[in-house]
Order: structure tokens, then sequence, then C-alpha cells
């Protein structure tokens, strides 16, 4: 039996944790996208040193963890233009629903959001009907 999934779980219990230190300690919820966006539009200059360190930590601790790893097959597609729309789609769906998974996914579901639940939904079916799209139908990726 493949043992690859323990990495998802290893990593879907970091991200809640955070989520949830992120709450307890701040009073608000981790969202990468608020708290880019923060940055990016200004709102957040009253705390921009805990922005730009959270940034930080999501930058810096993956390649930590190079070692734990022999190879890592992503499966990420070689065509450079179709991760550069796809980034730019994402960076607008995130402000379209005013959050990521982050935010709605792991904390708006934790806190039973409807909206979060709405748009974990969403994100979700989107997902499907783009991968069915794309790689089925497509052959894209």
């Amino acid at each position: 039996m493949e043992q690859d999934w323990i990495w998802g779980f290893v990593g879907g219990l970091m991200i809640g944790g955070a989520g949830a230190l992120f709450l307890l300690m701040n009073g608000r919820i981790m969202g990468a996208s608020g708290i880019v966006g923060g940055l990016v539009d200004g709102s957040g200059r009253s705390n921009w040193g805990e922005r730009l360190a959270f940034l930080a930590g999501l930058i810096l601790f993956p390649p930590l963890l190079v070692g734990l790893y022999d190879h890592v097959d992503t499966r990420l597609t070689d065509n450079i233009w179709l991760l550069v729309v796809a980034g730019l789609l994402v960076g607008f769906g995130t402000r379209l629903a005013n959050g990521c998974t982050s935010g709605h996914g792991v904390c708006g579901i934790s806190r039973l959001s409807w909206r979060g639940m709405a748009a974990t939904i969403a994100y979700i079916a989107a997902g499907g009907v783009v991968v069915l799209l794309f790689r089925h139908w497509l052959g894209v990726i």
C-alpha cells in the first residue's frame, strides 16, 4: 500500500494547527490571500511585520524539509504559461471569494461558517470541473 497520503495528512495537520494558533494568538482568521492582500492594498499597515513574518514562513519553511524527501513527484506541468495563467486565476478567485482555501476551507469550516462551507464546496466543484476539462478532455495538463 502506498504511503504518500501521509504527507497530505501531515500537511493538513500543520495547516490546521497554524490556523488555530493564528486565531488564538491574533483573534483573526489565517487566510493567506487576506494576509497578502493587506500588504498589497495597504490595509494591513498596522501589522505589516506580522504579515511579512507569516509570508516568510510560507516561503522559507518548505526548503527546510527537502532532506525528508528522496524524490518528489508533483505531477506539475512543464507548461510555464499554464502555470502563470493558473496562478493569476487563483489570485483573482481568492479576491472574488474574499478568501482562499486556508481561510475558507480550514478556518471557515472549523468555525462552522456557512460562507466558508459554501466557498469550499465551490472550490472543490470548480477544481473537479477544471481537471475534467483540461486533463481528461483537452489533455493540456
